[in-house]
This record gives structure tokens, C-alpha cells and sequence, in this order.
């Protein structure tokens, strides 16, 4: 099974993780939305909704870059109408866009509170609102949000209680849209085993933490996978390479960034 001539729209995917899932569906000949606040360059971080649109392009797929802020539910609305006008529905909905602020309680300021939990919590629930009345529509419909398996044991949140918080809302999207549409949309989370080697975990380590970082090219895979299953597929917390294992992948080497060197696992595996 592919993605050809379905329509995926995604949010965040200027760059890492989401530009790899994006750019993997488009090899298929998927049409892709690309939603992301990201218009223009940044100095520090590659990457913009438009330069991802014209690889999505060359890739063989076709490209729609809209400006979203996912805070901001009426443009989120408001653009994807302008996907469903494009491409005439919606297959797919990723919620990708994410913030993250690994600090304790006292060191986390209400701003980045309310930034990780507009973008994470509210934003993955307003996109997927907005989807779900065309991906019903769909005969292939799917939501997939990149977020843990949930796990409440304490060592998940004591170091970052705001964010552990943030990302397990996106979880319980999961666990509660997979129960609520069984059989009409299939909802899915996916995370990776080890970290990926994206401006994210660059910023929170530097070359040392990169260089034991997998590829965000195996998320993508991983996202195709689960992407091309039945609506009967839902309801699970996956992680990227028990994905690709159950799909045949034997030997990992070529995602790493720097093969043979230890791999640093994920912070909530």
C-alpha cells in the first residue's frame, strides 16, 4: 500500500521530523499541506514551509505551504479549507508541531507553560477538530500525533513536569479520538526509540547528543508504515523502530547519524 493521491495535512513540517514524514509521503505521490509558522528563514534553523514545499515537489508529491500558528484555532480552520479547497479533502491529519522546555517547576515561566501547552495540547485538539469532519469523509481517514506512550511513573515528570504534561495531553488525544471514531478514523501515536538528530535536540545538546542521534528519515518510515494501515489500526502508542522491525527492517545503521557510536535512548522510553 501507498499514500498516492491521498491528501496529508501536517503541521510543523518546515523541518525535522515533520519535513521527513512529509517528504517520505511524498515519494508516494501524496498531496501535502504544510502547516507551519515558519515563512521565513531563520539564522540559526534550516528550513521553510516553502522550501519543504518545492522537495515535497521534487519528490513527486504536491505541496500546499500555509502560514499556521496552531495556537490560533480560527486560522487553523481557516487553512484547512484552503487544503480541502486545494485537494478536495483530507486523508490524513499529523500533528507534529511541538515545543518543548525541559526545565523544573521554578525555572519554567507561565509564557513557556502556556507556549507548550497552546501549541502541544491545544493545537494537536484544534487541528484534529478541524480535520475530523473531512477525514470522515475518507475512506482512508487517519490521525497520527507525535507523542509518548503514556505512562504515568513519576520519573517521566519530575524533571520536566510542564512539558511531560504538555506532550502526554497530545497522548490522551490518542487514547480518547481512537475510542471516540473506532472504526471511521484510525488515531495513532508514534515515537522515536532513540533521539533524532533535529534543531531541538541540537539545542539541547549540541554535536555530542547529535552525533548518538538516529535520522529523523526513520520517523518518516515509521509514519508511512502505520500511514498505510487499515482504519482498524488504532488506538496504539508506537515507537518508531518496533515499527520498522515488525515491518522486516533488520539492520538500523543507515539511520544513525554516526554509525557504530552508542545511541542516546529517547527521554521517555
Amino acid at each position: 500500500m501507498d499514500l498516492k493521491g491521498r491528501t496529508i495535512f501536517i503541521t510543523g513540517g518546515s523541518r525535522g521530523i515533520g519535513r521527513a514524514i512529509a517528504l517520505r509521503a511524498a515519494r508516494d505521490g501524496a498531496n501535502i499541506a504544510l502547516a507551519s509558522k515558519t515563512a521565513e528563514p531563520h539564522p540559526k534553523l534550516p528550513g521553510t514551509i516553502y522550501s519543504v514545499a518545492e522537495e515535497i515537489e521534487a519528490a513527486g508529491g504536491q505541496a500546499l505551504p500555509l502560514v499556521v500558528d496552531v495556537r490560533d484555532h480560527e486560522r487553523v480552520a481557516q487553512a484547512v479549507g484552503e487544503a480541502v479547497e486545494r485537494f478536495g479533502g483530507i486523508d490524513v491529519c499529523i500533528n507534529n508541531a511541538s515545543a518543548i522546555q525541559l526545565t523544573p517547576t521554578l525555572d519554567t515561566s507561565m509564557k513557556r507553560f502556556d507556549l507548550m501547552f497552546g501549541v502541544n495540547v491545544r493545537g494537536t485538539y484544534a487541528t484534529s477538530q478541524a480535520c475530523l469532519p473531512h477525514l470522515l469523509r475518507s475512506e482512508h481517514a487517519k490521525i497520527l500525533n507525535l507523542s509518548p506512550p503514556l505512562n504515568m511513573e513519576a520519573r517521566w515528570f519530575k524533571d520536566h513536569v510542564a512539558y511531560t504534561m504538555s506532550k502526554f495531553g497530545m497522548s490522551m488525544c490518542v487514547l480518547g479520538m481512537a475510542a471516540e471514531f473506532e472504526g471511521r478514523v484510525a488515531v495513532n501515536a508514534l515515537w522515536p526509540r532513540t533521539t533524532i538528530a533535529t534543531s531541538a535536540v541540537e539545542m539541547l545538546g549540541g554535536e555530542a547528543l547529535m552525533n548518538t542521534s538516529r535520522k529523523p528519515s526513520i520517523m518518516g518510515d515509521a509514519a508511512h508504515w502505520i500511514l498505510t494501515q487499515g482504519v482498524d489500526c488504532s488506538g496504539n502508542f508506537f515507537v518508531d523502530e518496533t515499527v520498522l522491525r515488525g515491518a522486516g527492517v533488520t539492520d538500523f545503521s543507515a539511520y544513525a547519524v554516526a554509525p557504530g557510536t552508542p545511541l542516546t535512548p529517547d527521554f521517555f522510553l
